[in-house]
């Protein structure tokens, strides 16, 4: 199987089990509600905060302690989720019987609060080094953060599952992850690339379809309502995707861990996608 066929397989693959089980595609329905409401909490008082003067504004300490506390927050939103998807993906992926249910990756994700709360720091600081970096250093800061940004993404993409699975630390998480990734290699990212691949081309074919019946029947009115459908479209995309994702990478977790490829992955051929380092 071709790399291309590989990723559409798993793509698939991970379709059905979301077919299956549609309550998975709650998490990041959650996850946007919740990304939200913390923006409200803490963006609106850094505003607040900070001295406008002569059409500049100039962050004051309390500004920059919460916008510090605002990136932290909302990282832990996003791995809180992503957690609770995981673990009810697990359940899916089984095949013993058991329904996902929100509650119970709710749940799931409440017993590893602590150590979700410290990966959360760790990558909100991860990303503010990069970010820092793209600011300074221009082009050659974007190519350095672009470079750190993927080694961080391919040694660190199985630490969730290990801390909401095994209950293993954040530290220990990340060896474990790395190990994996250092002892295997091969196509650990196909499904996700297959998984973006077809975002991408769902939210380009529907912001052509919406827009150009906007402009094509005419009015203000009518392309207004056409690009309130892009958007909501493109929403629901993201939430398909991120949900495929969490599937997908709760498959690849049970199979570089225990050597074993649960449910509807079963009749790919995941030994190709992990070749020998």
């Amino acid at each position: 199987m071709g790399r291309l066929a590989r990723s559409y397989a798993l793509f698939v693959a991970s379709f059905r089990v979301l077919r299956a089980h549609k309550a998975l595609a709650w998490f990041p329905v959650l996850a946007g509600i919740a990304g939200l409401l913390v923006a409200t909490a803490f963006l609106t008082p850094a505003f607040f905060t900070a001295h406008v003067g002569s059409g500049d504004v100039h962050p004051g300490v309390g500004t920059w302690v919460l916008l510090a506390a605002f990136y932290v927050a909302s990282a832990f939103v996003t791995i809180f989720f992503n957690a609770a998807l995981i673990s009810q993906a697990d359940v899916a992926l089984r095949g013993d019987g058991g329904l996902p249910s929100v509650g119970a990756g709710l749940a799931a994700a409440g017993r590893r609060w602590p150590s979700l709360l410290g990966w959360a720091a760790i990558t909100a600081t991860v990303t503010l080094v990069m970010r820092t970096l793209e600011e300074r250093l221009g082009f050659l800061g974007q190519l350095v953060s672009g470079l750190i940004g993927l080694a961080w993404q391919l040694t660190t993409y199985l630490v969730l599952p290990f801390v909401v699975l095994e209950g293993t630390g954040v530290r220990d998480g990340v060896k474990r992850s790395a190990e994996l990734f250092r002892r295997t290699w091969g196509e650990n990212v196909a499904g996700n690339a297959g998984i973006g691949l077809v975002g991408f081309v769902l939210g380009l074919v529907g912001y052509a379809v919406f827009l150009g019946a906007g402009f094509l029947l005419g009015g203000t009115a009518t392309v207004f309502v056409c690009v309130g459908l892009a958007i909501v479209w493109t929403l629901l995309v993201a939430v398909f995707t991120t949900t495929l994702s969490g599937i997908y990478q709760t498959a690849l977790y049970r199979y570089a861990a225990d050597g074993v490829v649960p449910g509807e992955f079963a009749s790919i051929d995941f030994a190709g996608a992990f070749r020998a380092r």
